[in-house]
């Protein structure tokens, strides 16, 4: 059974202009993506991720929500749909489609997979983290795969796409069975699932992650001091806990910049002093 129409694959990767110019960032969506069929067995697959313990369970003031891990829960034909979004045929396409040269896919799958939300779940407006923990890449791209068969709009779960002020959400795409949402991943491309999920509970807003890498990104999309940072959540106007998520930003950020000026003056005491000391060291600064 083929994974997806070949002239179908053509006729989406002509769409660079829309792609490129669809606001607030580079972004577009395609409804019946995959061949139905196929992606209804990858859909029989998909496990109860709160029943299961190899998964990683968010559950704070920005997110609520769980994820898989790695390839460990992937059923046989969702690996198959996920290697073949990593094979060459399908990395040529992404680069027609959005411009982005030389890009890699993510064997280890950090922070992608299976992602499953329930009701009263949420992820609030965030931009990802942009670089890849283990190999060091830059994060250009994400794919989204939606897989919620007869998904009623009361439910709520769209997904939105915020300008870099957060002012305003400029998209919203409906989570929608075989619908499957691509944009560039930049320190200020906001988007999430903000609202907390009215679906039956019952019912779960199921999706797959997939995110892809280069070595190096163009410098019109570097912020300074935000070179290398984890996910960083943004406060809408009207929320009531804005300040926490505020709060939660800048505790994150005070964290973060102190791990970095540790570890810089670490990588310099190893130049000049012996093992023994540096580990001496290691126990003062973090008492």
């Amino acid at each position: 059974m083929n994974i997806i129409d070949e002239k179908k694959l053509i006729s989406f990767s002509k769409q660079k202009n829309k792609y490129l110019s669809s606001p607030p960032f580079p972004n577009i969506y395609f409804e019946n993506f995959f061949n139905q069929k196929f992606l209804e067995e990858v859909l029989k697959e998909f496990p109860d991720l709160n029943k299961k313990t190899e998964t990683v369970k968010f559950d704070d003031i920005n997110q609520l929500k769980n994820a898989s891990i790695g390839e460990d829960l992937l059923g046989i034909k969702t690996k198959r749909l996920i290697h073949y979004l990593h094979s060459e045929p399908f990395l040529s396409f992404l680069t027609d489609l959005t411009g982005i040269e030389n890009l890699l896919p993510d064997p280890t799958l950090s922070g992608g997979g299976y992602h499953e939300i329930k009701q009263g779940g949420y992820l609030k407006i965030h931009a990802d983290f942009n670089r890849h923990p283990k190999y060091g890449l830059d994060r250009r791209l994400n794919l989204l795969i939606y897989l919620n068969k007869s998904w009623d709009d009361s439910f709520g779960g769209h997904f939105e796409l915020w300008d870099k002020k957060m002012k305003n959400c400029v998209k919203k795409i409906p989570p929608n069975f075989n619908n499957v949402a691509l944009f560039s991943t930049t320190s200020d491309s906001y988007h999430g699932h903000p609202n907390p999920l009215k679906c039956p509970k019952n019912r779960s807003r199921k999706s797959i992650a997939l995110y892809y890498y280069t070595n190096g990104r163009p410098e019109k999309e570097k912020i300074k001091l935000l070179e290398d940072h984890t996910t960083i959540f943004r406060a809408r106007e009207n929320d009531t806990n804005k300040n926490k998520i505020e709060e939660y930003l800048t505790n994150k950020k005070k964290k973060e910049r102190k791990n970095k000026i540790f570890n810089s003056t670490l990588s310099f005491i190893k130049l000049i002093v012996p093992p023994l000391i540096i580990l001496g060291f290691k126990k003062i600064t973090k008492q």
